[in-house]
Formats: C-alpha cells, sequence, structure tokens
C-alpha cells in the first residue's frame, strides 16, 4: 500500500528536575549544598532514509515522545540526558505544522536531519543558587518541559519529468520501455493506483527520472477518481509528459481529452499548469491513429505544444521523445526544494515567541498564566523563606508586578497563579 500524507503527534522529552541536596561527610563541617542539575530531554528528530519509499510507517503508530531528562542527584551528580527519537521518513517529505500548515522542513537529500521538536532544558540544583550571602538555598528549579505539536507529513516524489493523462492511455507502458520500472499494465481503467519512478537512461550522463502518475480523470482536482491523491506528487517535477491516446479506439476525441487534464492542473495549482509540456500522441501503431494524429498534431502544435507520434507498444518514436525531454530538462532551473500547492505562500514555520506570562481580571481576582511563570512556581518552595525571596524577586524583575499595578491591583486584592493564592501587598 502506498501512503502518502500522515498527521502524528510528537512530544520532546521534558528536562529532569535539580536536586536539592547538602553535603553531609565525616569531618566536612558545613558541607554547602551540592544538589546537581537535571538532564536535558531529548529531541525530536527526523532523518532521510533513501530506502524507504512511502509513509506506510505512520499509519497505525501516531504518537512519538522522546526520553526524559533524569533528575539531578547529590554530589553535584547532573541527571542524564534524554535519548533523542529519530524518526525516517522517505526522500521527499515535507513536514508542516498541523495547527498553522506551514512548512518546517523539506526532507530531500539522504541522511538529512531536522529537528522538529526541542527537548526542556534541565532545571538548576541548588548548588547553583548558592551566594556569599545565601549560603545554604533549600530550592532548585524544576526542568522545562519539551515542546510538543501535531505534524502533517506529506510525501511528494522527487521525479524530474512526469507522465500525466486519462487512465488506460499507455502511461505504465511508456514507462516500462524506457526504464527498468515494471509498473502493472492491463487493458482496463486504473491499473496504476500507485505512482511509480523509474530511470530513464539514454548514455552516459544523460539520465532524468520519470514518474507514473495514476491516471486523472475530470473533476480530479475535487478529488474524483484517484487523481486527488496523487496530484501532488507532479508538482515536484520540472517537465510533464502528457500522454494522449489517437486511437479512438474507445471512441473518446483526444483534443477534449487534453483540454480536460489542463483544466484540472489549472483548478488544482496554477503553478502545475504552466509547467512545460511534452504532448505524447500514443497508440499511432493503430490504424484508427494516423488519421486522427494530423488534426491532433495541427491544433496541438497551434497553441505552442511540441507533439510527438508514438507507440509505446512498439517503441516506435519513443527514443527521440525521451532524447527531447532530456534536452528541454537542461533548459530549465532545478526545483525549489519546497514545493507547495500555494508555491508563493510557502513560509517556513518558525513557533511564535510566548508572552512570558499575561494577566487577566476576574472581579478582585488577578489571575497570572504563563509558561515562564509555570516554570518559576515549579520551581519554588513556598515553605522556605530564601526561595520565596527568589519567586518575588523573580515577579518583580520580569515585570509582573509593575503590570498588576498598572491594572489597578489594591493592598488586600488576590492574585492567583495557578494553584498558589496570595494577597498583594506593596
Amino acid at each position: 500500500m502506498f501512503v502518502d500524507v500522515a498527521k502524528i503527534y510528537i512530544k520532546a522529552g521534558n528536562g529532569g528536575n535539580g536536586a536539592v541536596s547538602f553535603h553531609r561527610e565525616k569531618y566536612v563541617p558545613a558541607g554547602g549544598p551540592d544538589g546537581g542539575d537535571g538532564g536535558r530531554g531529548g529531541d525530536i528528530v527526523f532523518v532521510v532514509d533513501s530506502g524507504m519509499s512511502t509513509l506506510m510507517d505512520f499509519r497505525y503508530k501516531k504518537k512519538y515522545k522522546a526520553e526524559n531528562g533524569q533528575n539531578g542527584r547529590g554530589a553535584r551528580s547532573s541527571g542524564k540526558d534524554g535519548e533523542d527519537l529519530i524518526i525516517r521518513v522517505p526522500p521527499g517529505t515535507i513536514i508542516k505544522d498541523a495547527a498553522t500548515n506551514l512548512v518546517i522542513g523539506d526532507m530531500v537529500e539522504p541522511g538529512q536531519r531536522l529537528v522538529a521538536a526541542k527537548g526542556g532544558r534541565g532545571g538548576w540544583g541548588n548548588a547553583r543558587f548558592a551566594t556569599p550571602v545565601r549560603q545554604a538555598p533549600k530550592f532548585a528549579k524544576s526542568g522545562e518541559p519539551g515542546e510538543e505539536r501535531e505534524i502533517i507529513l506529506e510525501l511528494k516524489l522527487l521525479a524530474d519529468v512526469g507522465l500525466i493523462g486519462f487512465p488506460n492511455v499507455g502511461k505504465s507502458t511508456l514507462l516500462s520501455v524506457v526504464s527498468e520500472a515494471k509498473p502493472k499494465i492491463a487493458n482496463y481503467h486504473f491499473t496504476t493506483i500507485n505512482p511509480n519512478l523509474g530511470v530513464v537512461n539514454l548514455g552516459e550522463g544523460n539520465s532524468f527520472v520519470l514518474a507514473d502518475i495514476p491516471g486523472l480523470i475530470e473533476g480530479a482536482h475535487a478529488g474524483t477518481g484517484l487523481g486527488h491523491e496523487f496530484l501532488r506528487h507532479i508538482e515536484r517535477t520540472r517537465v510533464l509528459i502528457h500522454v494522449v491516446d489517437v486511437s479512438g479506439i474507445e471512441g473518446r476525441d483526444p483534443l477534449q481529452d487534453f483540454d480536460i487534464i489542463n483544466n484540472e492542473l489549472e483548478k488544482y495549482n496554477p503553478d502545475l499548469a504552466k509547467k512545460p509540456q511534452v504532448v505524447a500522441a500514443n497508440k499511432m501503431d493503430l490504424p484508427e491513429a494516423e488519421e486522427m494524429f494530423k488534426r491532433f498534431k495541427t491544433k496541438i502544435e497551434q497553441r505552442g505544444y511540441k507533439v510527438f507520434g508514438i507507440s509505446a507498444a512498439s517503441n516506435k518514436g519513443v527514443r527521440e521523445l525521451m532524447l527531447y525531454v532530456s534536452g528541454k530538462l537542461k533548459e530549465l532551473p532545478p526545483p525549489p526544494v519546497f514545493a507547495s500547492g500555494q508555491a508563493e505562500e510557502v513560509k517556513i514555520y518558525k513557533p511564535e515567541e510566548e508572552k512570558p506570562f499575561t494577566i487577566r481580571r476576574e472581579n478582585n481576582v488577578f489571575i497570572v498564566e504563563g509558561q515562564w511563570i509555570k516554570k518559576v512556581v515549579g520551581s519554588t518552595n513556598f515553605d522556605d523563606v530564601e526561595s520565596l525571596q527568589y519567586f518575588q524577586r523573580a515577579l518583580r524583575k520580569k515585570g509582573v508586578i509593575k503590570e498588576l499595578e498598572q491594572m489597578g491591583i489594591q493592598e488586600g486584592d488576590t492574585v492567583k497563579i495557578y494553584d498558589i493564592e496570595f494577597d498583594y501587598t506593596p
């Protein structure tokens, strides 16, 4: 089974907590604080594996979590860092943030790495807080949580040239005679239900990758047939070979078929319709094809397209077609790294810097929230005077007290920070 889109949840490891510990050893009076730092949480890392060709591995497993960092210990022993979680993906995988649909990375080169979620930093042990004035701190910092998000993996085949056209026009046959690929070939529609890749070798230093895209039909841009699932794979290509059946044995009009397919490309993504197209008028070995081919070629060349009359079954005209396409590729620039349904709108996803805190007022209760303030609360020992003083200084230094005063807080009003509540005293 070919799977080219998957949605998964990733969670980097949490940082370990710092330790509160004091040195205890015979004949060493007042050994002082020696709590070690917590370990860093593991990252979520995507790596391109050239041995993979689909996203099948992500069909059943949807959650990926990296290892947490270990807590610090006494004797200034730091906790062990969490192991990074390596997730392997096939070449051509685009990684998007599910919430914003913005691109995080485009995985193209074998071995390419991308850190999609960073592990949390480990918390400081109490040894870090010792000063000449505060010689025995009884508090430490908690580890930071690892990043987490839902992401979308989208596979777009890496091919130079794409074969497009209606079902059963001979695309798979053409691929099989110009490359070593072995696609399924039969005399009925939709024999190709998965994209197939093949390397066309025209001599030393002259080769390219050709993709047989499953047959498109009218309405493909809106999800009709199989086309909507695979139109994305055309986006990576630089040249399209539009295969048309000019024999008319099924009662079809090749010119009408040509227009329908191009209309579907235009509706799905206008950039696709602008890609260079070479027209392959196939099945010229059939007696009915010659007369229809003359009319078809005249009208298509009037629109500026190059037309080749070929027979994929007998290999007639095929090499000339491939040589022309190879020359066309040499004239074109390499494809952009980021290929998208809305290429001009593609942006690199960067998480917005979150405000350290927010304050809202409900009656006379001032509620303070935010990731930063949550970490400070988790790092504070409210039963210890020095730890409480450190907490109060952190609030004042970060501007929490100033903003509370600007919002009109009065003495005796309640301040709530998660599970902690206290009355405000100027």
